[in-house]
């Protein structure tokens, strides 16, 4: 819904390496660019390159690239509306909206509905943190949080990870919460909206759904309060002259029996449980550096391994693992390790997990506790280093399930009960999607056969037919399957060797990318002749996405940490310059040559116009070279073909000798 206008003036106002620069602090200049250690995957020798100039961003090593819309949208999780908006009050530019039709007014309506439900949640989890620093009854929730090693006060990186979770204290009373809202303007029923209210069964009003609880805000990846989960805590001591209140009744076991262990905020316009990871704002820079996201059940065990020094930890909120929460973590990194607690309910969750892992193309290990551990219990009594050593041992997933089916109780002398085994690992490899993993099926049978004991004779035969049989009913399957699909060509299936000249064209090419105002310069118009193929379509599409602007980029001189934002005394850009709409330009080349289009926008080689055109004249001439040389040979080889028609063959010595001259620079 943001104008066009507004999304150009945004990407020509932006100062890339200011915006870079907060998250990469490494950036030092080099050349025309500046280089650090990329913030999207791990590395010692930095490969990550900005180009000031070109508003660009690329890494040598994982090929991130993009602007510093795309910056924010892949390092901090925006959407592509929400890095505009960002960028645009950075920058001072005032976003305009089209309007031009019905939809795009309810569309700006709903917008601004979901902005007011995150101010509630925002205002809620505010008032639960100053609770737990002020209530009466704080001491309970201090209390349960001592019970993990978090104890507030003693140590400053649990101090750091309390605030960075926004832990609070829910008060006891009906509507406290309720009030608090009332006086800053809160309409209840957006509160209801997000589960923080619940209107009363008799009369008018509403009061707490959470009461008497020690909560934890659940932020999504952009750091917006989206929903909260609260722990019950042991009961308030009461008098035992006085009667207990009424507004604390519920808390009693006599009065209904123990309150559920948590309470979590219901689904709402801008929370759905199944999508939302509790902890991934927090853990977001640490899985991309990490490579990996550490998937545990609860709350408590993903505050307490961040306090410990492991912050790639996330876990479902009260859900099984869904296929929604896996596409969120590729975001940040293509494999996850479950370390789910060491009990059945945790090795279930194991289980159900494996289609989401299926369908959100992650990586997954399973690493194993001890029955009856979980997470957090092992981050207390052992520390940091053997949570590590335990995700360092996990198991791929399969190989986990067949441990998990073959680790069950059950009589290893009922036949019935081995058949029954045999046939759920059979299961698990047929639906296993590895054709290279499906190849082990030998090694899985032998696994098997040993905790079965059918090493002998008839049974461990058997077992072997069964599992193979699973295996070719699963190569069967993908085999109709990817009959199915579309044929491909097999000229393109198969890497074929670069044409002579490649090597010279693309450094033309490369040259233009860098110095777009070289397509305008007599010379070299004169050699862009020579160009062919994919070479032909860059220029066409760089020519297309030229634009000349008035904004020039600020002083680059300047450490980017020190930079200030166009809107604080930045520098002014009053020249024009013709500048490239990187995006446009990349959308609009084969996929084969992005890559290399991205590298030159972000490393140029050329410091300087004058010496882009003459290094793209000295690949010219060598290009001229190479075709009069290919020329002079087909010649020959017609000469060879002419043999007793005098007058052809003299025409072509002729021309055989012009090219070879030409090639040499020698006037006929």
């Amino acid at each position: 819904m943001i104008s066009p206008e507004t999304i150009a003036l945004v990407r020509d106002r932006t100062d890339i390496l200011a915006v870079v620069g907060e998250s990469v602090p490494s950036l030092k200049r080099r050349g025309r660019s500046w280089v650090g250690v990329c913030p999207f995957h791990k590395e010692k020798t930095p490969s990550f390159h900005v180009n000031a100039d070109r508003g660009f961003f690329h890494c040598f090593g994982c090929k991130e690239h993009g602007t510093a819309i795309d910056f924010l949208i892949k390092h901090e999780g925006y959407t592509f509306p929400e890095a505009v908006r960002s960028l645009a009050e950075r920058a001072g530019i005032q976003v305009e909206e089209t309007k031009n039709s019905a939809q795009f007014t309810e569309s700006d309506r709903q917008r601004k509905a979901r902005e007011d439900l995150y101010a509630v949640n925002a205002l809620a989890a505010h008032y639960f943190e100053e609770q737990l620093r002020t209530n009466e009854y704080r001491a309970l929730a201090i209390e349960e949080l001592e019970k993990r090693g978090l104890v507030p006060g003693k140590d400053a990186k649990i101090d750091e990870v309390l605030q960075a979770f926004r832990i609070g204290y829910a008060p006891a009373g009906w509507d406290g919460l309720a009030q608090f809202l009332k006086t800053q303007g809160v309409s209840p029923a957006a509160a209801e909206t997000v589960g923080l209210l619940v209107p009363r069964s008799t009369g008018s009003g509403y009061y707490d759904r959470f009461r008497h609880r020690l909560m934890f805000a659940v932020v999504d990846a952009q750091g917006r309060v989206v929903a909260f989960s609260g722990r019950a805590l042991r009961d308030i001591p009461q008098p035992a002259q006085s009667g207990t209140p009424n507004a604390l009744r519920f808390l009693n076991k006599d009065a209904g029996g123990p309150p559920p262990k948590y309470i979590n905020s219901p689904e709402s316009p801008i929370y759905t449980k199944g999508q939302m990871l509790f902890g991934i704002h927090q853990a977001r820079h640490a899985i991309r550096s990490e490579e990996v996201a550490i998937l545990v059940e609860g709350n408590f065990d993903v505050v307490s391994l961040h306090a410990r020094g492991i912050d790639n930890v996330v876990a479902p909120l009260g859900t099984a693992f869904t296929a929604e929460q896996g596409k969120l973590l590729r975001r940040f990194a293509p494999n996850v390790v479950f370390l789910f607690d060491g009990d059945a309910a945790g090795r279930k969750a194991v289980r159900l997990s494996r289609d989401a892992v299926r369908v959100a193309g992650i990586t997954a290990r399973v690493a194993t506790l001890p029955e009856g551990v979980d997470p957090d219990d092992l981050a207390r009594k052992s520390g940091e280093q053997a949570i590590k050593n335990l995700i360092e041992s996990a198991k791929g997933m399969l190989e986990a399930l067949i441990d998990m089916a073959l680790d069950e109780t059950f009589s290893s002398a009922d036949a019935y009960e081995r058949a029954a085994r045999v046939a759920s690992v059979a299961k698990l490899l047929e639906e296993e999607d590895d054709p290279l993993i499906r190849t082990m099926a030998k090694a899985y049978a032998d696994q098997v056969a040993g905790r079965l004991d059918l090493h002998q004779g008839e049974a461990f035969r058997a077992l072997e037919q069964k599992v193979k049989q699973a295996v070719v009913r699963a190569d069967q399957a993908r085999a109709a399957e990817a009959a199915r699909a579309p044929m491909q060509d097999p000229r393109t299936a198969r890497v074929t060797p670069r044409p002579p000249g490649a090597a010279e064209r693309r450094e033309i090419v490369g040259c233009l990318i860098e110095w777009p105002a070289l397509l305008d310069d007599p010379e070299v118009q004169e050699e862009l002749a020579m160009l062919e193929g994919p070479s032909v379509q860059i220029i066409a599409a760089l020519r297309r996405a030229l634009r000349t602007t008035s904004w020039s980029p600020p002083a680059s001189d300047a450490d980017p940490k020190d930079m200030k934002d166009l809107s604080n005394g930045g520098v002014a850009r009053t020249e024009p310059r013709l500048t490239v709409d990187t995006e446009a330009f990349l959308s609009q080349i084969p996929d084969a040559v992005r890559p290399f289009a991205a590298e030159r926008l972000a490393d140029p080689k050329a410091e300087s116009l004058g010496l882009a055109k003459g290094y793209l004249l000295d690949n010219a001439n060598k290009l001229k070279r190479l075709l009069l040389s290919r020329e002079a040979a087909q010649i020959t080889r017609e000469t060879y073909r002419a043999q007793g028609d005098f007058n052809a063959e003299s025409e072509l010595l002729r021309e055989a000798a012009d090219r070879l001259r030409a090639k040499h620079g020698l006037k006929a």
